[in-house]
């Protein structure tokens, strides 16, 4: 499973019911959890730090990891709201919950594409859930293609289709981020909406996470962007400009801070949050 999927599911879990309350829900989270992530979890909602160094580091990254993506999640689900659809295909899924979390979806054929061995464990953790399952895609994006996973899963390119696309484009490269959305566009009827997360280029991101390896290092582990490093970032005119060149027109595309501050969450992370977008694109 990686490692940035289960640290965005920890974050969801240690925000449910204490973040933006009455706006950001997601009781699907700690369920789709190993136990041993969930005790950094239980720590941050108890706001009980640790003394020992290594788990005041899990505690500190779990925290900061909920009051980074709450205003993320909220933004996507509000544009999700926003755009009924009949299908639903959420890109690079790892833990997301929203097929069972968001009651919007009743209806809606969800589909799920991840890699085959994140969908193998997503499948076990989800297993406890309730509630009618996505339909699984496995697709690696950067070996296979969507035009040719898709319609094996009984995606129809002919109807309108809401995809989101959250917390992958950073860690693709530009040639595969092009590629994808070529796949999207291919299968989006008039109708259909596009919601991207994707990264702003910044010096100080990329000095906070060699941070976070140091402080990973000093635990004796490996840090999960060591594993998992950022290959692509985009300005706001980049990225308008490929979903423009793709049929879409761009609607909306707020960074992460101003959403947190209208929510009313803690913006300690304030560089982080100005720097990660979400571009809401309409066809």
């Amino acid at each position: 499973m990686s490692r940035t999927a289960v640290l965005v599911c920890q974050g969801r879990a240690a925000a449910d019911g204490r973040l933006a309350p009455g706006r950001f829900a997601d009781p699907t989270a700690m369920t789709l959890l190993d136990p041993a992530d969930r005790e950094p979890v239980r720590r941050v909602r108890d706001e009980a730090p640790p003394g020992a160094w290594k788990e005041r580091v899990d505690y500190e990254t779990v925290r900061a990891s909920a009051e980074l993506i709450v205003p993320r999640t909220v933004a996507i689900d509000d544009a999700v709201r926003a755009h009924p659809a009949p299908q639903l295909v959420i890109l690079g899924a790892g833990l997301d919950g929203r097929a069972w979390r968001m009651p919007e979806l009743a209806g809606t054929a969800v589909f799920e594409v991840d890699r085959p061995g994140t969908q193998r464990e997503k499948r076990e953790r989800a297993a406890a859930l309730e509630g009618p399952p996505p339909v699984y895609v496995p697709v690696d994006f950067g070996r296979d293609r969507l035009r040719e996973a898709l319609p094996a899963a009984g995606h129809r390119p002919g109807t309108p289709t809401t995809w989101v696309w959250e917390g992958v484009v950073a860690y693709l490269t530009e040639a595969q981020v092009r590629s994808t959305l070529a796949d999207v566009a291919d299968r989006s009827a008039p109708g259909s909406r596009l919601i991207v997360n994707y990264q702003v280029p910044a010096v100080s991101t990329g000095l906070g996470r060699a941070v976070a390896r140091l402080m990973a290092a000093s635990t004796g582990r490996r840090s999960v962007w060591a594993r998992e490093p950022w290959r692509s970032t985009w300005t706001p005119a980049s990225m308008a400009a490929l979903l423009t060149g793709h049929g879409f027109t761009v609607a909306a595309d707020e960074d992460h801070l101003t959403a947190a501050r209208a929510l009313g969450t803690p913006t300690r992370h304030a560089r982080s949050l100005r720097h990660g977008r979400v571009a809401v694109a309409d066809r």
